[in-house]
């Protein structure tokens, strides 16, 4: 693939530094090469304060022929947030593939007779993560039409398909109780169709009157969350100064603060502490609204090889989770693709392994995997290490498979509204020349900031791009915007007036991981 000449990176440099743009090398005299009008351009949105004592890479690339246009430490290793994903979804797309679909197994340890299992019941486990309540309720119908009625034995939750090691590799403690840092294992359970494995919703409402406590309600119904709600009633027009914290190691939900009178029904995600036993539970009120009944209790083990299988459910095709995965930027949905592709591929549903597998099919595509870390699917692990160099080859490798247009699709579009077709850009760089053009991966943590996709010029050339902000004090997410709307806009015939990062700023959520973003 080819890049841009050294002679010219020089030079680009060269501007830079002559305006003030933001060099981290030192450079050398200017060469006879004169930078183009769009490195000149994207140079100048780059030198804003915002990058002073921080970092930021650019590179954008020809989608077809891979020549580099614009270069801006793109060899350097950032800390990519959520364009983590990137590596991982196309690595499923190819080792799983767009139809492998995951499925959850009911097995019986004795034989039925006369309707009753003299044995445990098998809840089994192979990660999927879009396994809701009515999953639960379809598998205890076909356990009823088998003809089970009654359970003597323990009803036994298997995750054994992936290891019991629950949370990535530096993940912060501070997240644990939130929807987007839940624990990652084989039987779990999503509360509604955003997909959140390993999560229950709390839902508030105001009580009659002021002063009252707040009523709550959990969905789905379980009895492995315990709520303590200390939450009131405030007067009508007050602030809503509502809390749902899970403690840690536990499944204690504390819900403090107010709820003011009148106000709509408010909703909170919360994560669950050992998630299989938390599917269990739920699977165990779908069998008795059956009529079916378990005299044991609910525990975790593994399911002997001579069990029966008496029920299967399969989720989705990957290729079609793809669309909740990336639109909404879904950290569990990263993590179990990866332990999934350790399990295929290696027989060995770990991190470690599943990374491998992500990594082998990264340098199958032409990246440079020597020069990058993957420590989790997500990009919640700080130590993720990748370059913009190493997006770029990614995006443009993708697009020679078969998979690619489903993959393409389920991006985040900028500017477009629909929270399943805009995602996580769809606030973003709207009414621009880039709304409904630009196809994108979004990254957030604090201090970080990253997008990068595919997007099509004024002449109609496609475009790959990767930009990544580092350890920044105020947000660069509007430079980001400029430069997706810079490339959209951009005509080698006739260069458009520059854009302005204050233009095209939004009101918007600063951070993917806010429900309401």
């Amino acid at each position: 693939m080819s890049r841009l000449p050294r002679g010219m990176i020089a030079a680009v440099a060269a501007v830079a530094a002559a305006v003030g743009g933001v060099v981290t090398q030192s450079v050398a005299a200017p060469t006879a090469v004169q930078a183009s009008a769009l490195q000149q351009r994207l140079d100048g949105l780059l030198n804003d304060s915002r990058y002073d004592g921080s970092q930021v890479a650019l590179v954008v690339r020809d989608a077809t022929t891979g020549e580099t246009l614009y270069d801006r430490n793109g060899g350097q290793r950032m800390l990519p947030a959520s364009n983590t994903k990137l590596f991982s979804s196309t690595a499923a797309m190819h080792v799983l593939g767009p139809s492998y679909r995951f499925h959850t197994d009911v097995l019986a340890g004795a034989p039925v007779r006369g309707g009753q299992l003299l044995g445990n019941l098998y809840l089994k486990g192979y990660g999927d993560p879009t396994a809701l309540e009515s999953d639960y309720a379809a598998l205890a119908k076909q356990l009823k039409a088998a003809g089970v009625r009654r359970v003597y034995g323990d009803l036994i939750a298997d995750d054994t398909y992936f290891d019991h090691v629950r949370l990535g590799d530096s993940w912060a403690w501070d997240d644990e109780p939130f929807y987007y840092n839940a624990q990652i294992s084989a039987l779990t359970l999503a509360p509604n169709t955003d997909y959140d494995s390993g999560t229950a919703i709390v839902e508030s409402r105001p009580g009659a009157t002021a002063g009252a406590p707040v009523q709550l309600t959990m969905v789905p119904a379980n009895g492995v969350l315990t709520i303590v709600n200390t939450a009131t009633t405030g007067a009508a027009g007050s602030s809503n100064t509502l809390n749902v914290e899970r403690d840690h190691g536990t499944n204690v939900v504390r819900v403090s603060g107010s709820l003011p009178l009148g106000a709509s029904v408010d909703q909170e995600w919360v994560t669950v502490w050992e998630p299989e036993l938390y599917a269990a539970d739920v699977f165990r009120r779908a069998l008795s609204a059956q009529g079916i009944s378990v005299s044991g209790r609910i525990k975790n083990a593994a399911t002997p090889a001579s069990a029966t299988r008496l029920a299967r459910d399969e989720s989705m095709t990957v290729g079609e989770l793809m669309t909740p995965f990336l639109k909404l930027s879904n950290n569990m949905h990263a993590e179990t693709l990866v332990k999934a592709m350790g399990a295929v591929v290696e027989a060995d549903g770990s991190w470690s392994s599943g990374l491998g597998v992500v990594t082998a099919y990264a340098k199958s595509i032409g990246v440079d995997t020597s020069r990058i870390r993957l420590s989790d699917g997500s990009g919640l692990s700080r130590k993720v290490n990748v370059t913009a160099d190493s997006i770029t080859d990614v995006l443009i490798g993708a697009q020679k498979e078969s998979w690619w247009k489903q993959w393409y699709d389920a991006l985040p579009i900028a500017g477009n509204p629909d929270r399943f077709v805009g995602g996580t850009l769809r606030s973003r760089m709207q009414n621009t020349p880039a709304a409904n053009n630009l196809h994108g991966k979004t990254g957030s943590l604090t201090g970080v900031t990253s997008l990068s996709g595919y997007v099509t010029n004024k002449d109609g050339r496609k475009l790959v791009f990767s930009m990544i902000s580092n350890n920044y004090l105020v947000s660069p997410r509007s430079i980001e915007d400029a430069v997706g709307v810079t490339l959209a806009s951009w005509s080698d015939q006739a260069p458009p007036a520059a854009v302005s990062t204050l233009r095209t700023a939004q009101t918007t959520c600063e951070l993917e991981w806010d429900k309401a973003c």
